[in-house]
């Protein structure tokens, strides 16, 4: 018995295992020249390092303008007062209109306050809804732009 082996044909090493990772080579070579030179990245900007941040001069720009206290009868047989101070965050361009529509915005809180019914001062979270409404009527008093905030700093009853 004879074996006939087959004879494998022998792979022809020519150019052709070379041109794929030849192709390969030049397209994603040209493909990271050309997002460098778009400047999508930059290869001395990542050996660099982090820059440093910029600081913000935002919060230096704020004021804080007291409201007058207002001090309200609560209606009903408790004989009760309540008395309210708030601050109003805005900044340094628009403080002197915050100071002078003051007055305007002093008689939009004791017109909201003495409207509230007695019995809802007892709820749970009405801290909360009196302080949206007064940012509201703030807003509306002084315009949107120059109240960034009101805080309330004393909310009591007498």
């Amino acid at each position: 018995m004879t074996d006939i082996v087959a004879a494998a044909p022998e792979k022809a090493s020519g150019k052709k295992g070379l041109l794929i990772p030849l192709v390969a080579t030049l397209v994603l070579g040209g493909a990271g020249f050309a997002s460098s030179y778009l400047e999508f990245w930059s290869p001395s900007g990542m050996l660099s390092g982090p820059e440093a941040p910029v600081a913000s001069t935002e919060h230096m720009a704020v004021e804080f303008i007291d409201v007058p206290t207002i001090e309200i009868v609560i209606p009903g047989g408790r004989a009760r007062s309540l008395i309210m101070s708030a601050t109003i965050e805005t900044d340094t361009t628009h403080k002197s209109e915050v100071t002078h529509l003051m007055p305007r915005v002093s008689d939009a809180f004791t017109t909201f306050l003495s409207g509230v019914d007695p019995a809802a001062y007892e709820k749970r979270g009405v801290l909360e809804v009196i302080r949206a409404e007064l940012v509201t009527r703030t807003r509306f008093v002084l315009g949107e732009e120059p109240v960034k905030d009101l805080l309330i700093t004393e909310f009591r009853f007498k």
